[in-house]
């Protein structure tokens, strides 16, 4: 590999792999150094024999170091902003500062990027049902969001208004416009979910009248993607075969291609492997595309010839044997391993909805169930690297040394990247001197801050990767880098870790303001102050509180303490078997969205199952994503962190987890605040 991943949160360093070349030529040796000119008998000595070959040379990538300042290589995101329901796509706009989100609720955002961060510009109610797909223009000045009410809503990008609305016979799969810089007719394509059919619409006409249909496939069409610098339609569809098209014409494209037959090219790849492509990218200069797949590899194909490239295997086959026998560095924790591979079957099968046959059921406006964000590849403006989402975070390809350069988010262990888009700025003459290449991509200002926007299986954020990391500040109202942007849907939604912050509290915070936010845990190693979420888990801190001022956790043992994950306490009986509420026996659990075991020093209740909160609680030492929704996180430590590692470099017996040294709790104070 080019370079080294960074480990996973909470695991010790890893080495990156070493090199078993053997460096002793193996074969016949090259003839010594000539000191005279040689005799007939030497020259004939010389000349006869087998001679070593030219060592191949290793391929590079000329200003490689250019181009990786223009890309957002960060293990963690810097900042996150809400959506009410889960994001379902994210687009940025072509020679503008704008961006796009969509979401599961049916709600389209339009962002503004600035020269540090991003704002919010304006939102739309866009559709009733979740909005499905999103399409931006490739000039960037106009938008398309398609739903599973029948609908397609087309936007005007610069002004942030609505311009038309398609009312379909059909509910729509792919969306995608057809139509290049100057061009008057606004082409946008709209595929069938459950035909064949690609209907082409003039999205600038006002009207629901197609210009015309794409035959060309025998099943419904899984994506589209339009080559500006081609004039062309690449479309896939669920049997995995490729079509090219010209959205002039609905018909195969006149120019531009180096073959006569698709049996003289790769396009089958993809019907021969028996999948289909969920998503597809073009490159900015129009040579190459790629092809996302329901296997897990990624597919590169030349366009001219539709010659087949390389493959890159991001299957859960791949991770696991990288897992058994990879380097050092793309190894993972066992446990962390498993839960991610639980959570890639289940990201497989739910994505197997988007490449099955549409027919069975998915024709109807409300039988489609629903699914996550249509992950996809992106080129950068080079046409150098290439953005693929992976269990491991989002790799950056070298398309050129086939290395991999960076894991974008390898440090986010409970998020799984799906949808990308990149904006690495510097303005139209800054994106035009980066696809130059060569000299000129040492002139881009790398000051023109790159982000990776990103959303995520299941969440309801969108994240931003910058080339800077988080910024180290106190939690408060804005709830550090993740911003509480949203109010909370009920006792449903996502609410600020402070109280009463960046989105109010839940429909029981009624009886907050009386509760502590926060307390001091004395212990014999030092003191861990914590700050506590009554306004999102009101009982499970009235519960602590209350066992605190009542003194039922003096002289507590710390009873289970594992290096790398947590360290346990609570239990008066001190072996982990005892403790029970302040109402007598178990209470039920609080789970909120958004409190979540994403980081280290989070306090969250220990339990036998659900609803089996008694008086045990831990602190955790590293991010423990695979706990969410299985405990109730109800605070973080502020201060008193190096008490909380002091303790986890305990030594312990090998089979209980027991401090062999006595560390206890020797009382804990509730506060009113955390200062």
């Amino acid at each position: 590999m080019a370079s080294e991943v960074p480990a996973e949160p909470g695991s010790p360093p890893q080495p990156g792999p070493s090199s078993t070349a053997n460096d002793e030529d193996v074969g016949p040796i090259l003839p010594p150094s000539l000191d005279k000119l040689p005799t007939v008998e030497e020259e004939e000595e010389v000349e006869v024999g087998p001679t070593l070959p030219q060592a191949k040379k290793r391929r590079t990538l000329q200003y490689e170091a250019q181009y990786l300042a223009s890309l957002p290589l960060a293990s963690t995101y810097e900042r996150s902003y809400m959506h009410r329901d889960t994001v379902t796509a994210v687009a940025v706009a072509r020679g503008t500062d704008f961006f796009l989100t969509a979401s599961a609720d049916g709600v389209l955002k339009f962002w503004k990027k600035l020269a540090r961060g991003v704002e919010f510009a304006k939102q739309y109610r866009a559709h009733v049902g979740p909005i499905t797909a999103l399409a931006v223009s490739a000039d960037g000045s106009l938008a398309a969001t398609a739903s599973t009410d029948a609908s397609v809503k087309v936007f005007d990008i610069g002004s942030f208004d609505m311009i038309a609305m398609l009312r379909l016979p059909f509910v729509p799969g792919a969306i995608e416009w057809a139509f290049q810089r100057g061009i008057p007719v606004a082409r946008l394509a709209v595929s069938d979910l459950a035909t064949p059919a690609i209907a082409v619409f003039d999205a600038r006409s006002g009207g629901d009248e197609e210009l015309g249909r794409v035959t060309l496939h025998s099943s419904p069409v899984t994506a589209m993607k339009f080559s500006p610098e081609q004039g062309a339609v690449i479309s896939a569809d669920a049997a995995g075969m490729v079509e090219y098209w010209d959205p002039g014409t609905l018909a195969s494209p006149a120019t531009g291609l180096r073959f006569d037959f698709k049996l003289d090219t790769d396009l089958y790849a993809l019907a021969r492997a028996g999948t289909t492509a969920l998503s597809l990218a073009v490159a900015r200069d129009g040579a190459r595309w790629a092809a996302l797949c329901a296997d897990g590899r990624v597919r590169l194909f030349r366009y001219a010839t539709g010659r087949l490239l390389k493959v890159l295997d991001e299957s859960l086959a791949a991770a696991a044997e990288l897992q058994r026998s990879g380097p050092e560095a793309f190894r993972l924790e066992p446990i962390d391993f498993g839960r991610r591979a639980a959570a890639e079957k289940e990201l497989a099968a739910a994505l197997g909805v988007v490449s099955a046959d549409a027919g069975a059921g998915l024709g109807t406006r409300d039988a489609a169930p629903p699914r996550p964000a249509t992950p996809n590849v992106v080129f950068d403006e080079s046409g150098n690297f290439l953005l693929v989402p992976s269990l491991l975070g989002v790799k950056v390809v070298n398309l050129a040394t086939n290395a991999c350069a960076g894991v974008i988010g390898g440090g986010e262990g409970g998020e799984r990247f799906l949808g990308l888009a990149l904006f690495q700025g510097g303005g139209a003459r800054g994106r035009r001197l980066l696809a130059a290449g060569a000299e000129s991509a040492a002139a881009v200002d790398v000051a023109a801050d790159p982000t990776l926007l990103a959303c995520a299986a299941g969440r309801q954020r969108l994240y931003l990767f910058t080339r800077r990391e988080p910024a180290e500040e106190a939690s408060g109202a804005g709830g550090g880098r993740d911003v509480y942007n949203e109010r909370p849907l009920g006792g449903e939604g996502e609410a600020g870790e402070a109280g009463g912050g960046g989105g109010g509290a839940s429909g029981s915070a009624a009886a907050a303001p009386d509760l502590p936010r926060g307390a001091v845990v004395h212990t014999t190693r030092g003191d861990i102050a914590l700050k506590l979420f009554p306004d999102e888990c009101p009982r499970t801190v009235e519960n602590f509180t209350t066992h605190a001022r009542n003194g039922y956790y003096d002289g507590v043992l710390f009873h289970r303490v594992i290096k790398g994950f947590m360290l346990q306490t609570g239990d008066p009986l001190g072996d982990g078997t005892g403790g029970e509420s302040i109402w007598g026996g178990e209470f039920e659990d609080e789970i909120s969205r958004n409190l979540r075991h994403d980081r280290p020093f989070t306090l969250s209740m220990a339990n036998a199952g659900p609803n089996t909160n008694g008086s045990q609680f831990f602190i955790t030492t590293a991010a423990t994503p695979w706990l969410d929704g299985k405990h109730t996180v109800f605070g973080r430590v502020v201060k008193g962190m190096d008490v909380v590692v002091s303790i986890e470099k305990c030594k312990t017996h090998p089979k209980t987890d027991k401090p062999f040294d006595d560390i206890r709790i020797i009382n804990v104070e509730p506060r009113a605040s955390v200062e």
